[in-house]
């Protein structure tokens, strides 16, 4: 049977990466976007010149398959870019993962020594339970650098208590970073100081790719390349309904200018808010379902994008605003990520990034105010004189973050296991699944909602589960094979007790063969082995004297034995912690970003 058309809904970078897809295997899709840009959440905003994006949006994957995609589209139009952002707190910058010195310049000796004895009660006396970001953060870091550093951000991003913020997300941000690799990163990386750049082992968290003029280059020219496919994707379309029976979707009711259309298809993607779709079922959903997808939230956001008269104002991509007297929460330098968004390089353009709820007094503030806001607050923080701000405009994006709260799972699992029952309808990306995923992995599911239509298999729910999605450290592939099969053996734990019995059976033996053989040979004893009564009582050079050896022997280096093993596996096992320790404050940072 021939398939398609294909009707997606939605054209963010799940919708256009599966219309991308099937164009290339010879199948027709329309998608279907209410919005008048392509992109969704990751569009480009392009106000007089300026170009801005919708939160900021790194280009950085370990999943080829994406990169491919990436590179097949855009080519020479992804630049590499170097990365730094850095924590604003209390008028000053702080780098994450926080660096000593850094930290306690930046905080005070006293409230560093308070912080350092957090950390210490936390490490002894953690929290049994991790069930809220905030016994999640305060296990790893103490309450108190919680309290300064996490606590005002986070409620200020999601607008809820850390309490009512599930450890979930934060478990999820720091799966998949191995300890194996950890080692292969910190070994390899001490033995070759001599590489050059293009091979130094470091995180690629510190680079990523991007566009030219942001990502908005990448969806328009997907969809130039879906449309000359034959396929189509249709803007300014908002879905009203989606028309079911029994096990399978028909018909999505379009609705453009005051008219409603009726789209047929054999193959439904959606990429719309969950609780949207199934707000939308027609028929209706069964009222368990629906009560179950009305308890999914969403945070949303807006940019305030400002023109400022200065070339320089910091180094940063982008900067987190840790402090509770201002409402902004994130601060991205669009300059620092492209110099191509920029214009004029006399001028620089900030993103002041607010959270809110849609309709609250904050979204449903009016432009203007909202651009002297901004200007109010840069200046309060000693970032930009509001003299300096030329011009501004402002975008809000709804539905922006799927908030992860103390009810999400189990609401999730009630919608996942109606739709289960569906079997020409597959959810991908961040809001269609409600997972708060990169853009690569929202990529990723789609192309593998492609290759399902395409006759393949897929769990589309698996993906951040199966797939290793952290940014980690690169190793020449020769160098980690030869790793994988010498690292386990060096950091395995030695045996105390095989050890301490092989040291003292071989001293045991020297002494009492030694002995035996001048014994034996009937020459005179030397001074050595007769001062070997001071330490052993009772030994003489004779027969006697060689077993009361190897009893001494073995006794001191049985003890010897058990003390190294003790010491070593000791040794061993602190430096992995710390490593350990190392590995979660980089994958926090990355987590950091998702905020």
């Amino acid at each position: 049977m021939e398939k398609g058309p294909v009707v997606i809904i939605g054209a963010g970078p799940a919708g256009l990466t599966a219309a991308y897809v099937l164009s290339k295997a010879g199948i027709r899709s329309v998608v279907l976007e209410k919005d008048q840009t392509a992109g969704g959440i990751a569009r480009t905003v392009n106000y007089k010149g300026y170009y801005f994006d919708i939160g900021g949006h790194r280009f950085f994957t370990k999943v080829k398959s994406v990169e491919d995609i990436w590179k097949e589209v855009l080519g020479e139009n992804l630049l590499r870019r170097n990365r730094l952002s850095r924590i604003y707190y209390n008028k000053k910058f702080f780098y994450y993962p926080l660096r000593p010195l850094n930290a306690l310049l930046g905080l005070g000796i006293w409230n560093s020594i308070l912080i350092f004895f957090s950390y210490l009660i936390a490490q002894l006396f953690p929290s049994k339970q991790e069930d809220t970001f905030e016994q999640w953060v305060s296990n790893r870091f103490g309450k108190r650098l919680f309290k300064i550093f996490f606590k005002t951000y986070t409620e200020k991003v999601w607008g809820i208590s850390c309490s009512e913020i599930s450890a979930e997300w934060a478990g999820q941000r720091v799966k998949g970073l191995s300890l194996m690799t950890a080692l292969k990163n910190a070994i390899l990386k001490s033995q070759s100081p001599q590489k050059n750049k293009k091979d130094v082992i470091k995180t690629l968290i510190d680079e990523f790719d991007y566009p030219k003029f942001g990502p908005g280059m990448m969806w328009q020219a997907m969809v130039e390349s879906i449309e000359k496919k034959g396929s189509r994707v249709c803007l300014g379309k908002t879905v009203e309904g989606i028309r079911w029976a029994g096990n399978k979707v028909e018909a999505v009711e379009v609705k453009q200018n005051g008219q409603i259309d009726l789209i047929h298809g054999t193959d439904f993607i959606s990429s719309m808010p969950i609780r949207e779709a199934l707000q939308k079922f027609k028929p209706g959903v069964p009222n368990e379902v629906l009560e179950a997808a009305n308890q999914l939230k969403y945070r949303d956001f807006l940019t305030v994008a400002l023109i400022i008269n200065k070339p320089m104002l910091f180094p940063d991509t982008w900067v987190y605003i840790h402090d509770p007297e201002v409402k902004v929460g994130r601060i991205q330098n669009f300059k620092n990520w492209s110099p191509f968004m920029v214009p004029d390089p006399n001028k620089t353009c900030l993103g002041l990034e607010y959270f809110c709820f849609e309709g609250d007094d904050l979204w449903n503030l009016p432009d203007d105010e909202l651009i002297e806001l901004g200007k109010k607050e840069l200046e309060s923080l000693g970032l930009v004189d509001r003299k300096d701000v030329e011009d501004g405009t402002v975008v809000r994006m709804p539905k922006a973050y799927p908030v992860y709260d103390s009810t999400y799972r189990q609401s999730l699992d009630v919608v996942r296991r109606f739709l289960g029952g569906i079997d020409n309808l597959q959810l991908v990306g961040r809001n269609g699944m409600h997972k708060y995923n990169n853009q690569d992995h929202s990529m990723l599911t789609a192309m593998l909602s492609a290759e399902n239509i395409l006759g393949a298999d897929h769990d589309l729910w698996a993906v951040n589960v199966e797939q290793e999605y952290h940014e980690e450290m690169k190793i020449e592939p020769s160098e980690e094979a030869a790793l994988e099969k010498i690292l386990p053996a060096v950091f395995s734990r030695l045996d105390p007790f095989g050890l301490a019995t092989a040291i003292g059976s071989v001293l045991g033996l020297l002494i009492f063969l030694a002995t035996a053989w001048v014994v034996l040979m009937g020459g005179p004893a030397s001074a050595y082995f007769k001062l070997l009564n001071q330490y052993f009582f009772g030994y003489t050079v004779t027969m006697k004297g060689a077993l009361i050896g190897l009893a001494y022997g073995f006794s001191w280096g049985f003890l010897l034995g058990w003390l190294i093993a003790y010491l070593r596996n000791f040794l061993i096992a602190y430096y992995i912690y710390r490593l350990r320790r190392k590995v979660e404050l980089l994958t926090f940072r990355d987590f950091l970003d998702h905020f």
